[in-house]
This record gives structure tokens, sequence and C-alpha cells, in this order.
């Protein structure tokens, strides 16, 4: 949704705020690239596993309080007055909610280690759990920084966020285990925190104080995108987590190792996602904007592939500087992973062209081949271990850009012009 109606004056222009976005999308993605990367490089892999299963839980309370809290905020309309005040309500409300889950996480894995052999992992979700309000908050403030058209003080504060944790990582020390790594991860983004909050508290000021509690109410817009995010996303993550709990976490740590690997393509989709409407927008007429993204499509598809290939040529010596131990594992994975990421790529633009023509139709394709990608993943895994559950992967991904361009192509029928 375009921001043109909501920029506060003095804001800087349309064309640096999109440029500034993508360039701080872009520094969220490397850092969590980089987390991942020095992670891999500083452990066995045996803690690798039960550091990338944190790592999936940490991923699915980002994108539950990104639905619920950043989605929700950035769709405010309104007096510049009152988009201030939702902006400090909505800081205030992802710190609380993360305090409650990050202590609840801690005393239930800390009671179920007490109860078992512990290990790692429980160590690391420990951890994870002390360090959750701070890793939400810092980013819920990036979505409030581009409700008041200010997406350069994000930008400052993930730059900030990149340069302090990729020191602390690397001083790390070798099998340092999962617990200490994750709480150094974690503090490593409290300098960014205070700056975020510094500069959010700049640029709201005289706003007073809402209730934090009207994000609880029934009509707030998060509940929505949160039912969205659970079936789109949550669902194939659970999965994943479920996989490591119940089955192998070394499978997890390779899984999330040749996902890693393919972070800049992660980056290019969630440009689409956020760039694409007001871009397709520009295209008179529902035929040439569906031929605009099939031709992104084809576009992301080829530099998925062509990204597989080129890591399917890099020496083992220069993997094992990326993911450490964990290379091994994750490079017998890169064929199904690439294919995965093509077949995403087609898969994200189509759903962006019935976003455009008829929102209420991405749901129910959601639901039905998000829970397919569960049972292909896991199914995959029955069959053939870690590499069958990343071609099932691959598979379901596969099917679900098949059914959203199907149903693309009613819409076009259905669509005047």
């Amino acid at each position: 949704m375009s921001t043109e109606n909501r920029t506060p004056s003095g804001a800087p222009g349309l064309r640096w705020g999109a440029a500034a976005s993508l360039a701080d999308q872009g520094v969220a993605a490397l850092t969590n690239i980089a987390v991942v990367v020095f992670v891999a490089r500083q452990s066995t892999a045996s803690d690798f596993a039960s550091f990338a299963v944190v790592y999936a839980v940490f991923a699915l309370l980002l994108g539950a309080a990104t639905a619920y809290v950043g989605q929700a905020l950035v769709l405010r309309r309104g007096p510049e007055a009152e988009l201030r005040l939702h902006c400090r309500v909505s800081a205030v409300f992802t710190l609380a909610a993360a305090a409650v889950i990050g202590a609840a996480l801690s005393l239930v894995t800390a009671a179920l280690a007490a109860l078992g052999p512990g290990g790692g992992l429980s160590r690391g979700l420990a951890a994870l759990g002390l360090v959750l309000p701070l890793l939400l908050t810092q980013d819920a403030m990036r979505y409030a920084f581009s409700l008041l058209g200010r997406p350069h003080h994000a930008l400052g504060a993930d730059l900030l966020r990149l340069a302090v944790a990729v020191p602390v990582l690397a001083a790390q020390p070798y099998g340092a285990g999962p617990g200490r790594t994750v709480a150094a991860w974690g503090l490593s983004a409290l300098p960014a925190l205070l700056l975020s909050a510094a500069l959010l508290a700049a640029a709201t000021r005289g706003a007073g104080w809402g209730d934090p509690r009207a994000l609880l109410g029934r009509r707030h817009l998060g509940r929505r995108f949160l039912v969205e995010f659970g079936v789109g996303n949550a669902a194939s993550q659970l999965a994943i987590v479920a996989l490591g709990l119940f089955a192998s976490p070394p499978a997890v740590g390779a899984l999330r190792g040749a996902s890693t690997l393919f972070g800049p393509m992660n980056v290019l989709f969630n440009a689409a996602t956020g760039f694409g409407p007001p871009l397709l927008a520009r295209f008179p007429g529902a035929g040439r904007q569906a031929r605009a993204v099939a031709g992104a499509g084809g576009a992301l598809a080829a530099a998925g592939l062509a990204w597989a290939l080129a890591l399917l040529v890099l020496p083992d010596r220069l993997g094992r500087q990326l993911l450490g131990d964990t290379w091994d594992s994750a490079a017998h994975l890169l064929p199904a992973t690439g294919s995965q990421y093509a077949a995403m790529a087609m898969g994200t633009c189509g759903l962006l062209l019935l976003r455009v023509l008829n929102p209420r139709a991405t749901l129910p394709v959601q639901l039905v081949f998000s829970a397919l990608s569960v049972l292909c993943l896991l199914g995959g895994y029955a069959a053939g271990g870690v590499l069958g559950a990343a071609w099932g992967l691959c598979v379901g991904s596969a099917a679900k850009a098949v059914a959203v361009w199907l149903r693309g192509a009613l819409e076009l029928r259905l669509t005047p012009g």
C-alpha cells in the first residue's frame, strides 16, 4: 500500500524512501545470514543442529509478531498525531508480549530440562526466551519507521545491529554451545534497540501514550494477518521444529544451512512482495499485469537456478568457511533446495498477481497447499531422510506455484478488461 498520503512533512521523498526501505530489507536479511554463517563456522555439527531448531522457533515467533503487529501497523491511516500514537502503542505492546512469551518459553524449557537429559537444545531455547524481547521489539520498530516515512532510521539501526552482531559472534570460541551463542546473538541487538527507541521517541514526541491492550481487540487487523501467516508459513516452520525435536536435529541443521545459502533469493522475494503492488498498478489492464508478473517470476526462477549452480561448483574449502561442519550435509541438498527456490519464485509472483486481482483468493490457496507442503516434507523425510525432506519441500512449493497460477488464470477471465 502506498504511503504517500501518510508520510509526514519533511520526510524523505518517495524514491529515497523506497531505496532506503529496500536497503534496510537487505541489511536485515544480511544480518540473519551472517548470524547463521558465523554460528555454523564456530559450532560442531551437533551444536549447530540444536541452534537451527532454536532459530526455527525464533523465525516462527518473529513471523507471528510481524503479522500481528507490523503488517497491521503499516496499514494505519489517519492524522499524523494518531499515527505517531499507534507507533508507540505497537512498540510497547511488542515489548510486553515478547517478555511474557519469552518468560514462558524459558520456564517451560527449564522445567523440561529438569525432567530430562537437557542438553544444548534446552539451553538454547532458554536463552532465546531471555533475549526475545530485544529481538522482536527492535524488529517491530522497523515498521513504525516505515509508517512514519522514516525508513532511513530503520536502516541506521539495522546497520548498527549488523556492525555489533558480527564481531560479537566472531569473538565466541569454537564449540561455545547453543546457549551462549543465542545469548550473545540476542544481546548484540541491544544497541540497535536503544538507538531505535531514541529515534522513535524523537519522531513521536508529544504523541502521548495509548493502551497497548487495544491490540488485543477483536477488530485488530493483525488477527487476520496472523491467520494468514499461520497458514502460509508457520505450518512448515512447526514441521521443521517437530522434525528436530522428535526425529533428527542434524536434519534441521542441514535444511537450515542449505536455505541460508539462498538468503539473497529471499531478499529478492521480499522486495517483489513489498514493492510489487504499486509497480503493477502502473501497467494498464490485468493482462499486462499478468505478463509482467510472469516475466518477473521467470527471471527470479532463472536467478535461483543460476545461484544453485554457482553453489554446486563452489569448492568444499570455501563451503566449509561458510557453514563449517554443516557444509558437508547441506551441500547434498543444493539441487533440491535450488529447485525449490525456483518454484518459490513462480509461486511468490503468482501470489502477488492474486493480491492485485483478488486479495481474498490467496487464503484458500495458502491453506490447502501449505498443508500439502508439510505432508511432502514429512513424507519425504520418511521415505528418503533429509534429502527426501528437501525434495518434499520442492514438490510442495511446485504444487503451490501451479495452483496459484491456475487460480490467477481464472481471476483473469473474471476481471473486466
